[in-house]
Parts: structure tokens; C-alpha cells; sequence
């Protein structure tokens, strides 16, 4: 299956299953939520006319090459008496334009005489150093629409215009298991046969920065009556997300338990690393089956888990920032899958790390990015490849 009918039918899934319930936080406790209702502006931006520069604020019919006297001096915070006619008032960044003051003249092309008046050395014209009233908002513009995810940079639009509280999305409560005796949670000894799970904690620490609540559910082992009490425990979440095998095979455990008691799909995805991904739910609560290999783990949930999640939270548009740079690197065979090669920028060109592994998470440790390989495309250094920073991936 391509992956762009696999992420469409993953967000259809997900349109039909919104996260609609909301919740009133402070700004500071907004960072990395969804905004669940338009942010409309109660006030202009800025609320009144304002001098861009520190300088001298007068009436540009005033000024006919005669020096000007000072009239009143006017700071940031400060409400300004109107402007005496045939005067100018010292004005500092961001203080109010005096009422009557229609330009302001920065104090560097200024000439202050002994006499306390001022003369004006380069020609200036209405408006000139002026941020005028509403330059950024006027009152019922819409200025973020619910639905976008909230940076730092929003945070501050909205405390601009005023809000201390805004309403969000809830948290999607996400429960991360790990299938298979092999696996071994880190600080316990090794068996014959066993390795740690690294995958638990790369998907804690991801969901975690993504705003949601994670029910860590440890690792289920091959048991089918274990594993079904296991899934019965979850009806509380939003999303279970899995990662190890589940396929036809006996001792596929989840996946019986999955074809029992919900619905379970199978997708061979036509990307590389992360060909095997389920889709399905068990007793109504969705649940996305990563492959088990780190990097296949990382890839998978990157290019689909992620969307989906955002868009169950409102987010319409949930593809990663991505641009075309130089490759750094000779791709001679074609594949018959797409791959996502872990890179990272060196002198303006994409270089990739020299092993691909799908089992070998160091690459994405030491990349900044994916760079995306068509189907069927053979590649030279100098021929522009597709990046998306890691950097998008993981916020």
C-alpha cells in the first residue's frame, strides 16, 4: 500500500473519532496543546498609533524647515497631552502618538539647538516611523483558528491580545505496549535470546512531547489469555499503540486477540524501514500496530501515528514541514519502495549515515532528518532530495 493511501485512510479513521472534549488552561500550561476554539482579537494591534523609533513626533504640515520647540516629552506607558500646533513632542519607542502628531523623525536626523528647539535635517512624510493603529489585528479578526498546535510564538500572539486562559484540546490518553518474550525493560539482566526495549521508551518520550497522556502498559508477553485480560484493562484510552509483530502467524498473540474480539488490518506499507503496520481496534478502542525494529518504529509512527493523532485533535493540516536540498550521496539501485534514510545537513547537502539498518537506532541519533527516495529512483550527489527535519517530526 503507498503511503499516502495508508496516511488517508489513518486520518479518515481519525476525522471519524475526534477528540471534541476541551479544556480551559493557562497560557503556561498551553505549550504543545491544540487550540479548540478561533482565537478572536478583543482589541486592535496595537491599540492606538505608536512611534517606531525614538524621536521627535509632529504634525508633517508643521514642519516647513524652521526648527521646531519641544512641547511635551512621552514614554512607552505614558498618556500623551494632544500636540500643541507648531511644536513636536520627544517621543521613545512605542510610546502613543501624541493626537494632532501624524509622522516621527528618528533622533539620529535630528539637530537639537540651544534654545531647546529642533531642526529637522532630511525630508520626512505622513507616516513615516508610525505603527499605526491595528497594523496586526483589528477587533473580531480571526487570528488563530482552532485546530492550530501551540508554540511559543502563539502563546505570546495571544497574551498580546490580552488572554491569560485559552481553551484547548484534551490530552489523548495513548497506551504504549511492546510485544514478545524477547524483551527485557532496561536495568533487568538478560536472558538466552533477549534484548532491551528500546521502543517503550522512544514512544513515552515522543507522545509525551506531543501533549499526550501515556498509560504505559508494559510489554505483553505470549500468552493469549494475558494478553486479552491485558487489552481489557485499556477502555479508558483514546489509542492503543503496539509495537512488535502482528501478523497470521500462532504466536501472534495480539493479533488473535485483535481478530476475536475487534477487527484487525494488515497494510504492507511500500516504504523503507516500516513495511508491516496493523490497523484495527478491540472492543471499540482504536489500536495502531508499529513494526517492532527501532528505526521502522520510528519512521512508522513519524509519517502515520503522529498525523493521526494530531488530526483526532483538530489539526486539518499535519504534514511536516519538508524542502529540497543537495544530495551528498550516490543512491545507484532503484528500490521498489520508498525509503527514509536517516540524514543530516553538511555543507547545504543531505548526507546519509552509512548503515540503514531498520534495526540500527543510532542512525536517527546521530541524523537531523529524513530524506525521502522515490520508487524506482536512482540518485547522484548534486540531485535535490526531499528533508524532513526530525526536529518537526518530534514537536
Amino acid at each position: 500500500m503507498p503511503l499516502e493511501r495508508a496516511l488517508a485512510q489513518l486520518l479518515a479513521m481519525a476525522d471519524a473519532t475526534p477528540i471534541s472534549e476541551r479544556e480551559t488552561v493557562a497560557l503556561a500550561a498551553a505549550h504543545g496543546r491544540v487550540l479548540a476554539e478561533d482565537l478572536v482579537a478583543g482589541l486592535d494591534l496595537p491599540p492606538w498609533p505608536n512611534s517606531a523609533m525614538d524621536g521627535y513626533a509632529f504634525r508633517c504640515a508643521d514642519w516647513t524647515g524652521t526648527p521646531l520647540p519641544v512641547s511635551q516629552r512621552i514614554f512607552a506607558g505614558q498618556a500623551p497631552a494632544p500636540l500643541q500646533p507648531g511644536t513636536c513632542a520627544r517621543i521613545f519607542t512605542g510610546a502613543p502618538l501624541p493626537a494632532g502628531a501624524d509622522c516621527v523623525e528618528m533622533q539620529e536626523n535630528a539637530e537639537i539647538l540651544g534654545d531647546e528647539r529642533v531642526r529637522f535635517v532630511e525630508p520626512i512624510t505622513v507616516g513615516q516611523n508610525v505603527r499605526p493603529q491595528g497594523q496586526e489585528t483589528r477587533v473580531g479578526e480571526l487570528v488563530l483558528a482552532a485546530g492550530t498546535l501551540l508554540s511559543a510564538i502563539e502563546l505570546g500572539l495571544a497574551a498580546s491580545l490580552g488572554r491569560a486562559e485559552l481553551q484547548v484540546a484534551r490530552r489523548p490518553r495513548v497506551a504504549v505496549l511492546s510485544t514478545g518474550d524477547e524483551l527485557v525493560e532496561p536495568g533487568q539482566p538478560l536472558g538466552p535470546g533477549q534484548i532491551y526495549n528500546s521502543n517503550r521508551q522512544l514512544l513515552i518520550s515522543w507522545l509525551t512531547r506531543l501533549g499526550c497522556d501515556v498509560v504505559d502498559a508494559g510489554i505483553l508477553p505470549d500468552d493469549l489469555d494475558r494478553t486479552r485480560a491485558r487489552l481489557g484493562e485499556l477502555r479508558e484510552v483514546d489509542l492503543i499503540l503496539s509495537t512488535g509483530g502482528v501478523s497470521v502467524g500462532e504466536a501472534d498473540f495480539l493479533g488473535i486477540a485483535l481478530r476475536e474480539e475487534g477487527e484487525l488490518a494488515l497494510w504492507k506499507l511500500a516504504i523503507k524501514p516500516g513495511k508491516p503496520l496493523t490497523c484495527g481496534q478491540f472492543r471499540g478502542v482504536p489500536v495502531i500496530g508499529l513494526p517492532g525494529n527501532p528505526a521502522s518504529t520510528l519512521v512508522t509512527f513519524a509519517l502515520l501515528a503522529r498525523p493521526y493523532l494530531l488530526r483526532r485533535l483538530g489539526v486539518q493540516d499535519v504534514t511536516p514541514l519538508q524542502f529540497s536540498v543537495p544530495a551528498g550521496f550516490d543512491w545507484p539501485r532503484a528500490g521498489n519502495r520508498r525509503e527514509y534514510l536517516r540524514a543530516r545537513l553538511e555543507n547545504g547537502r543531505a548526507v546519509i549515515y552509512p548503515n540503514q539498518s531498520s534495526g540500527v537506532l543510532r542512525s536517527a541519533a546521530w541524523a537531523q532528518g529524513l530524506v525521502e527516495v522515490r520508487e524506482e529512483r536512482t540518485l547522484q550527489a548534486g540531485e535535490p532530495v526531499v528533508f524532513i527535519p526530525l526536529s518537526e517530526l518530534l514537536g
